[in-house]
C-alpha cells in the first residue's frame, strides 16, 4: 500500500429491502455502490470497499464488515497529502452523506494496518432468521423481516433437529448449484432455535396489570433480560399461536404471534445453506419431516434451483424466504 493511504475497517449497518445485494452491479442499488459513492463524496475521489461477508438481495445485516483505503488530499492544495483523518470523522463525514437513503449507515470505524483484510480476518459469521408463528395475518410492521408460518410450531423438535445439524458435515444437500465452492464440507459451531418476545412490543392492559408495583415490573423486566421472554407476562390470550383461545381482545387489538429466533454460526457458510437449513428446521416443526429422517440429506440442490424447493420422499421443503435474513459479523481479529 503506497504511503499516505490510511486502511479503516469499517461496520455497516442497513435494510436489505432495497439492495439488489452487497457487491457491486451495473445500472442497480447494492450496499458497495452506495458506500463508495458516499465515501467518494467525503474524500473527493474514488474508492473501493472490500465487504468481509456478501448479502443476497433482501438481506439485512446488523453489523456487517468492510474495509477501505482512503488518501486524505489538501483540497486548497491539491497533490498534497495531509494526515489521516480519525476514525470518528470518517463515521460522522460518511453518514452525512448517507442520510438522503435512509436504510443504511456506518456504526463503527477504526484504523488498521495496511494488510488487515475484512474478508479473510473474519474468524464467524452469524445468521439469525425470525420465524412469526400464528394464524394471524403478519403486521406490516414485520413485512420482509420475519418469515409467517400459521401451522402451529413444535420448538422441542426444532431444537432437536438443530441437535443433528450442528457440527462438521457434509453439507451438500444444503448448496444451491450456482455455489462455487470447493468444499461442500462445513462446521456449524451453532445452530439453535429459541423463542423470543416478538418485535416490536407493547404492554397490553393485561400485562401492565399482571406487572403490578413497580418493583416487581423491575423485576419481571430483569427476569426478561435473562431468559427473552418474560415469565408470566404474556398471556395465551393475546399470542396468535394459542387457537384454542377464544378471549375477545377488544375491538382493533389483534393477537401477537409467537416469535422463534434460529441462529447459525459459522466461520463460513455454503451458498443458500442457511435458507435451506430454516427451510428443514420449519418443515421438522410442522411435523412434515422427523429428526429421524436422516436430516443432512433431504435436500436436492438441483431440484431447488429449478423449483425453489426441496424433494425428498415426494415431500416438498420450502426453502426460506430470502429477505429476511439478519447477519452480524464478529470477532474479526
Amino acid at each position: 500500500m503506497r504511503p499516505g493511504l490510511q486502511r479503516y475497517l469499517v461496520a455497516v449497518e442497513y435494510i436489505g429491502t432495497r439492495f439488489c445485494g452487497s457487491q457491486q452491479q451495473l445500472n442497480h442499488r447494492t450496499v458497495v455502490g452506495v458506500l463508495q459513492e458516499a465515501f467518494h463524496k467525503f474524500i473527493g475521489q474514488p474508492v473501493t470497499i472490500c465487504l468481509s461477508s456478501r448479502t443476497d438481495a433482501g438481506v439485512h445485516a446488523l453489523s456487517n464488515v468492510c474495509h477501505v483505503d482512503v488518501e486524505r488530499v489538501s483540497k486548497r492544495k491539491p497533490g498534497e497529502v495531509l494526515p489521516p483523518h480519525e476514525p470518528a470523522v470518517v463515521r460522522k463525514a460518511v453518514n452525512h452523506f448517507l442520510q438522503k437513503e435512509g436504510d443504511i449507515m456506518l456504526t463503527d470505524v477504526r484504523s488498521v494496518p495496511g494488510d488487515f483484510h475484512a474478508r479473510f480476518k473474519a474468524q464467524e459469521r452469524m445468521y439469525f432468521y425470525r420465524l412469526l408463528n400464528g394464524p394471524e395475518l403478519l403486521s406490516i410492521f414485520e413485512k420482509d423481516r420475519a418469515w409467517h408460518v400459521s401451522e402451529e410450531l413444535d420448538l422441542v423438535a426444532m431444537q432437536e433437529a438443530c441437535k443433528v445439524l450442528v457440527g462438521h458435515h457434509d453439507f451438500s444437500s444444503f448448496r444451491a448449484s450456482g455455489c462455487q465452492s470447493k468444499s461442500p464440507f462445513r462446521t456449524l459451531e451453532e445452530l439453535s432455535v429459541l423463542e423470543m418476545v416478538s418485535t416490536p412490543h407493547f404492554p397490553s392492559i393485561t400485562e401492565r396489570e399482571q406487572n403490578g408495583s413497580n418493583e416487581e415490573g423491575q423485576d419481571s423486566f430483569c427476569n426478561k433480560c435473562k431468559t427473552g421472554l418474560p415469565t408470566g407476562s404474556i398471556s395465551n390470550d393475546i399470542m396468535a399461536g394459542d387457537s384454542k383461545s377464544g378471549a375477545d381482545l377488544g375491538f382493533g387489538i389483534r393477537r401477537r404471534h409467537r416469535c422463534y429466533v434460529i441462529t447459525a454460526r459459522s466461520r463460513s457458510f455454503l451458498y443458500h445453506q442457511v435458507r435451506l437449513l430454516v427451510g428443514v428446521i420449519k418443515s421438522v416443526g410442522t411435523g412434515d419431516l422427523k429428526v429421524s429422517d436422516g436430516l443432512l440429506s433431504v435436500c436436492v440442490p438441483q431440484l431447488y434451483m429449478h423449483t425453489h424447493n426441496c424433494e425428498f420422499n415426494n415431500l416438498f421443503i420450502d426453502p426460506s424466504p430470502e429477505q429476511l435474513f439478519f447477519l452480524f459479523q464478529l470477532k474479526e481479529y
